[in-house]
């Protein structure tokens, strides 16, 4: 598996009193506090054949088979660049919203054409029945997780989903039922997931060791999340588990951008797109202090995670792991773990 990410990550274990470079009234006054210092680290057209030559696929001596769903939205563009760079066969069609049905694409340099939800299963099998070695990537919407899914499942082709949010016990079930190949995280940088897999394995090794200990959690994300980051609440379940009492709703969330260039020190350019996060903790008796921090920004670590997990389906014959099917989340616990070190080592 080729791995190439070239993400700006930032992925530090140190004690530096900093978050993006930012120190000062600002910081004192965002409430984000530890005890005598301050610490910042922190309508509706259809094709009238749905067959592939109408699909304007012509060939299969082309790279691995690639069909990316909500191709309109920010990482399924991001995700077609990726998967162009690395060669991989971007088939120029794509599952979006009703109002998106009909609309062309150039993302990659390939023209896309989005069809409707109600074209999604003739669609699909008139692809896989040309392409059989097709994977399908989804990053829609939480709303269609399910039913894209049970879709694909239903068809047989493999995929890799992103998208966040559904009913993920469902999710999983369906993929179980079914011993399809899938990659399932909402968490798709491969190095996030690899410290978030070393969290795991030090919390089960070490049990309790930061009893007593103080953590202070302030996550940083574009302002159209509203919700706290799934990889914040996955790292401070690990520090509960390593003794430290903290509830989620005291995570501190930045979502204003002034205050994310300024205290957090997001560049400019990515204040639409990044994911900050720093975890710290302190002693009882406020002389010693950790502190874990992951900075991305952008979506390239997120589009090329999720075009090396593609290629790790593509090699699916070689999987041997709960018998035909494979999930990957990082909220499910050691069986999950194993396959996120098959993926990310």
């Amino acid at each position: 598996m080729a791995f190439a990410v070239k993400a700006q990550v930032n992925l530090s274990i140190s004690s530096q009193r900093k978050f993006g470079g930012f120190s000062g009234s600002k910081y004192r006054n965002s409430g984000f506090e530890n005890g005598r210092s301050l610490f910042v680290s922190a309508t509706m057209s259809s094709s009238p054949a749905l067959n592939v030559e109408n699909l304007s696929i012509k060939s299969k001596d082309i790279g691995l088979p690639l069909m990316v769903n909500s191709c309109m939205g920010k990482m399924g563009k991001a995700v077609i660049e990726a998967a162009a760079n690395a060669g991989l066969h971007i088939v120029p069609v794509s599952f979006g919203a009703q109002e998106e049905s009909g609309q062309f694409v150039q993302v990659g340099g390939k023209e896309i054409q989005v069809h409707s939800p109600s074209e999604r299963e003739e669609i699909l099998a008139s692809v896989y029945d040309e392409y059989p070695e097709l994977i399908v990537v989804d990053y829609t919407v939480p709303t269609t997780v399910n039913d894209n899914a049970e879709l694909y499942c239903k068809i047989g082709v493999p995929f890799v989903i992103g998208t966040t949010g559904g009913d993920r016990e469902r999710l999983h079930k369906t993929v179980e039922d079914s011993k399809n190949y899938a990659v399932i995280s909402p968490q798709m940088g491969k190095q996030v997931v690899a410290f978030l897999a070393a969290m795991e394995i030090m919390a089960e090794q070490f049990p309790g060791a930061f009893s007593g200990y103080s953590l202070q959690v302030m996550e940083s994300h574009q302002a159209n999340k509203k919700d706290a980051s799934g990889t914040a609440k996955a790292v401070i379940s690990c520090f509960q588990k390593l003794g430290v009492d903290f509830d989620m709703d005291q995570i501190q969330l930045i979502r204003d951008p002034e205050l994310q260039v300024e205290m957090v020190g997001v560049p400019k350019e990515h204040v639409s797109g990044h994911a900050f996060h720093m975890y710290h903790l302190t002693s009882p008796d406020q002389t010693v202090s950790f502190e874990f921090q992951h900075n991305v920004c952008g979506r390239s670590i997120y589009a090329e995670g999720t075009v090396d997990a593609a290629l790790f389906l593509a090699k699916k014959d070689e999987i041997s792991l709960l018998d035909k099917h494979v999930l990957f989340d990082v909220s499910v616990g050691k069986q999950s773990h194993r396959l996120e070190h098959n993926f990310v080592v």
